[in-house]
């Protein structure tokens, strides 16, 4: 893929089109090519300071499971927002958002999180960290004075929040359910201990139904 990005802008240039700023569709192709190298570029450089056993997570969403409810449905559990620095900022319960070091210890002993869904810096709308920093100290200040309700405003909203503020994507809808689906999509579990923790349960409890079901069906 990165080797048809060259080709894209040697092409225009070798027509001349490049050059001539009536041509939308060489200097869109080449905008375009040029904005997933630098997402790319982005994507590698956040990864590399991603430190699960430190508990840092910068420029990421973070998913832990919540015992029973997710062995239930795999894709409900508990969500947070990081930092620039990677610092983990959680709508944890009533009028509270957490902070990561605060929890240090017991965060590691519960494994939080277990799974990380690195995001684009510069998909931010004004750009730059101060921009993220600045919409998630928003989001976790305004959920400093709500109700938690685990249906319609919980640790979900608070992300959902965040990322509208900073206008993620160039978007405003940033949701619940878009932040499930999303998550389960393109996140990365921290190892396979998380994976086993997160699927394991509901495999079990599926497996059970199924020898049930098929056992009442011999008779």
């Amino acid at each position: 893929m990165d080797a048809s990005k060259p080709t894209i802008k040697a092409n225009c240039q070798a027509t001349g089109t490049f050059l001539r700023p009536t041509d939308k569709c060489c200097s869109a192709a080449v905008m375009a090519a040029d904005a997933e190298t630098e997402s790319m570029k982005n994507y590698h450089i956040a990864l590399e300071k991603v430190d699960p056993e430190a508990g840092r997570f910068p420029y990421c969403i973070v998913w832990t499971p919540i015992p029973v409810l997710t062995w239930l449905l795999p894709f409900i559990g508990h969500m947070g927002i990081c930092t620039s620095g990677g610092i983990i900022r959680d709508f944890a319960g009533p009028y509270f958002v957490s902070v990561s070091h605060t929890w240090k210890v017991n965060r590691a002993k519960r494994g939080f999180p277990f799974m990380y869904w690195i995001l684009d810096v510069s998909k931010v709308y004004a750009s730059g960290s101060n921009a993220w920093d600045t919409a998630v100290r928003d989001a976790s200040e305004e959920y400093k004075h709500r109700m938690h309700n685990l249906c319609c405003d919980n640790c979900h909203s608070h992300v959902a929040m965040a990322l509208n503020l900073m206008r993620y994507g160039n978007s405003t809808s940033w949701n619940m359910v878009k932040l499930c689906l999303l998550t389960f999509i393109h996140g990365r579990h921290v190892s396979c201990v998380g994976f086993l923790k997160t699927w394991l349960p509901f495999m079990m409890l599926m497996g059970v139904v199924l020898t049930v079901a098929l056992a009442l069906n011999l008779r």
